[in-house]
């Protein structure tokens, strides 16, 4: 990355809309800027202050491209840590591509993908999780996933992680001073003084680890497939979950011939549903396909959703499904209840822990599945003002460490030497800082940004 040079690129989508953003970034910023933005009172945007805007024109190859306004940032109050003008134009393709181009003639370069972020990194503005951070909060698709996104942008994790290093460094330190100057009055460093600060960071490191697969079902979601034989309300199901008439429903057993795939956010949790063709033996071409792939997808799915008719009895169907329930994380949903009960419920909660009572025609019970959904996934008492980790990197972090932490800790008991301890407590120092981007690689840089969109 050439971070000597100023950069410029679209910050918006790219489509019609109100506004269009162009943002530019480096010490010329306001200089290229005031080459293509003519200030209506005359005012160059140099010589003004930061957080003040101007309105004006857009010119380029000696026309009016479009009207604007310009917003200047100085260093090193801004998004990036250096010069930025953000140039707001009226929305839409052919304008601001325009806009753009006249900028990069006038003596910007062209930004790469995700490096205004990186220049903010680079700039100590933010660390590395809180980098990594905005990717989450642009592509968040719920709440949950958002309100995760934005606490470790706002710096939570980075504090976390932060209270268990500086433990180990000043545990380190004291170790190292205290082998190295013996002659000095530094306090005697006791087994159970080390100790100590290791259980805390084993704890707090296990926590971390611990909340990763339930931070991840919130931001990926996760592969759900509803199931069960024929017309037993998979379909009215589906649509109930999704608020629109997604499947086809009709009391015609088999309708349902291949499947049929949503995304709805069910409580906090996106689940990617998959309605399946009714489960059972059938001599029909077209509809043996439909069960084979609903059998198919069964064995891939990360949630199944099994439901069973309230007024009919349990069938071979009903048993052969709640076998595959038992492998699988499973919500029974017992739909029908507004008809009379035939079905024999202790069978399936003998299989099926979480059972959920619904009508789905009369549109009956979706917030009972959403708290078993939740329940199932981990979310129920998730807080994402902990400060959770966002992706493989940071658990990979957090995992190489908590394993030093604990050979530092087993080195202790077994009578190593305090040096040896010292080796251990220093490996997961280094994977801490590794995590925040206080010691890190241009690999491991790469590898962050590389998913950014341009302009951001």
């Amino acid at each position: 990355m050439n971070d000597n040079k100023t950069i410029a690129a679209i910050s918006t989508a790219q489509g019609e809309g109100g506004i269009g953003v162009i943002r530019i970034s480096g010490e010329d910023s306001a200089v290229i800027a005031d080459r293509v933005f003519k200030n209506i009172n005359g005012k160059k945007l140099v010589d003004m202050k930061g957080y003040t805007a101007a309105f004006g024109k857009i010119i380029y190859n000696g026309e009016e491209l479009d009207e604007a306004v310009a917003l200047v940032f100085k260093a090193p109050n801004s998004y990036t840590g250096e010069n930025v003008v953000e140039l707001s134009c009226h929305g839409g393709i052919y304008i601001t591509k325009q806009v753009l181009r006249a900028v990069l003639d006038a003596g910007a370069t062209p930004a790469l993908a995700g490096e205004f972020t990186k220049r903010a990194f680079l700039n100590g503005k933010i660390d590395l999780t809180e980098a990594e951070a905005v990717i989450d909060i642009i592509t968040a698709k719920s709440r949950g996933a958002a309100r995760t996104a934005m606490f470790v942008k706002e710096g939570a994790l980075r504090k976390r992680i932060g209270a268990v290093k500086d433990s180990l460094l000043s545990l380190t330190a004291h170790l190292s001073a205290w082998a190295d100057y013996p002659e000095e009055d530094i306090a005697e460093v006791d087994d159970s003084m080390i100790l100590s600060v290791c259980d805390s960071a084993v704890t707090e490191l296990e926590n971390m680890l611990a909340t990763y697969d339930a931070g991840q079902t919130v931001k990926q979601g996760i592969d759900t497939v509803i199931a069960g034989r024929p017309n037993v309300g998979k379909s009215t199901l589906m649509n109930l979950l999704s608020g629109s008439e997604k499947s086809i429903v009709t009391d015609i057993p088999g309708t349902t011939r291949d499947v049929v795939e949503n995304t709805v956010l069910v409580g906090d949790v996106i689940l990617r549903l998959s309605d399946t063709a009714g489960l059972r033996n059938t001599d029909d071409a077209v509809e043996k396909i439909g069960v084979d792939r609903a059998k198919k997808r069964l064995e891939q799915c990360g949630l199944l959703i099994a439901v069973f008719d309230n007024s009919q009895e349990l069938n071979q169907d009903d048993i052969e499904l709640l076998e595959q329930a038992e492998q699988l994380p499973s919500i029974a949903v017992i739909n029908k209840t507004d008809l009379e009960n035939k079905l024999e419920v202790d069978k399936i909660k003998s299989k099926i822990c979480n059972i959920v009572y619904v009508s789905a025609a009369n549109g009956d019970g979706r917030e009972d599945i959403a708290a078993a959904v939740e329940k199932i996934a981990g979310t129920q008492n998730l807080n994402p003002s902990e400060g959770i980790l966002s992706n493989e990197r940071q658990r990979s972090n957090v995992s190489n460490a908590l394993k030093s932490v604990r050979e530092a800790k087993n080195a202790l008991l077994a009578g190593m030497t305090y040096d040896a301890v010292t080796v251990s407590l220093e490996d997961a120092i280094s994977e801490l800082l590794e995590m925040t981007g206080e010691k890190t690689s241009d690999e491991v840089l790469d590898r962050v940004f590389h998913n950014f969109c341009v302009g951001k």
